[in-house]
C-alpha cells in the first residue's frame, strides 16, 4: 500500500491484527518515517488507537520513535527479512532477472503473485529515471483494478477476466491506461521447473514511452532471461 490512503479509501478494518498490519504497511520506501498524525491520515485510525499499537510494536522492536517524534520500522523487521531470505531462494533467482530486464529495457520490472483478490509485489527493480512507474516490495493492488499483470494472474489461476483467451493464446498481455491513465505495461506468466504457474513478470513505464514494438522487445528479453534462471513462460517462445 502506498502512503496517503487506505486501499480504495475504505474504512479501516475492525480486527486488531488487521489494524496492526495496516499500520505497519503505512511505512514505505518513499515514507520510511511518519509522524503520528501522518499515520492517522494514512491508516484512517484514531490517534489513541495508534498510540496503543505503536507502544506494543516498540516494546517488541517492530517500530522505533526518533528524537523528532517520527516513527519508523524497528530492528525486529530485519530478523523476519533474514528468515524469509533463509527459507526462500526465489527472490535470489528472480532479482537478477528483473535487474537485467530493467537495464535492457530502461523501464521498471516487477514480479507479482496472486493473494486472494489482490496481487502482491514480491520483487521489483525500479528504472533509474525521474519519470517512471514505481512500486515497492510487499505492495498490494486489487486485481479488479486491472493492468496487464492482473489479467495474467487471473487467467492462470481460474479467475474471471475478459482477456483470459488472449493471455493464453499469445502468452503475454500488454495494456495501456487501464489501471492508471499514465501507465502502460506488458506482463507474461512465469512457471517453475515443474510447469506450475507461480506469478507474472511485468515491465511498466509511462504511457508516453511505450510502443507495440517496445512491448514485444520487453517480452522477448524477459522470456530469455527467465529461461536462463530455469523458469518458463509456458509458450516455448
Amino acid at each position: 500500500m502506498t502512503a496517503g490512503a487506505t486501499p480504495g479509501n475504505k474504512a479501516p478494518p475492525t480486527g486488531v491484527l488487521e489494524r496492526a498490519l495496516l499500520v505497519l504497511s503505512c511505512f514505505t520506501e518513499a515514507h520510511p518515517r511518519l509522524h503520528l498524525r501522518e499515520l492517522a491520515a494514512h491508516s484512517g485510525l484514531d490517534k489513541a488507537t495508534l498510540l496503543r499499537m505503536l507502544g506494543t510494536f516498540a516494546a517488541h522492536g517492530f517500530v522505533r520513535r526518533g528524537e523528532d517524534g517520527r516513527y519508523a520500522p524497528g530492528p525486529a523487521a530485519l530478523r523476519l527479512a533474514a528468515l524469509y531470505g533463509a527459507t526462500n531462494d526465489f527472490p535470489a533467482r528472480m532479482m537478477p532477472v528483473l535487474k537485467a530486464v530493467m537495464e535492457r529495457t530502461e523501464e521498471s520490472a516487477a514480479f507479482y503473485e496472486r493473494d486472494g483478490d489482490d496481487r502482491v509485489c514480491v520483487c521489483r527493480v525500479n528504472a533509474p529515471r525521474a519519470l517512471r512507474h514505481q512500486v515497492e516490495m510487499g505492495e498490494r493492488l486489487p486485481l479488479s483494478a486491472g493492468g496487464a499483470a492482473a489479467h495474467v494472474l487471473l487467467a492462470h489461476t481460474g479467475g474471471e477476466t475478459p482477456r483470459a483467451e488472449e493471455v493464453r493464446a499469445q502468452g503475454y498481455l500488454s495494456t495501456a491506461g487501464q489501471r492508471d491513465p499514465g501507465l502502460a505495461s506488458v506482463a507474461l506468466p512465469v512457471f517453475d521447473e515443474e510447469g506450475r504457474f507461480i506469478g507474472a513478470l511485468v515491465v511498466s513505464g509511462p504511457i508516453s514511452r511505450q510502443t507495440g514494438e517496445g512491448f514485444e522487445r520487453a517480452r522477448a528479453i524477459a522470456a530469455e532471461l527467465l529461461r536462463e534462471q530455469g523458469f518458463s513462460t509456458g509458450t516455448g517462445r
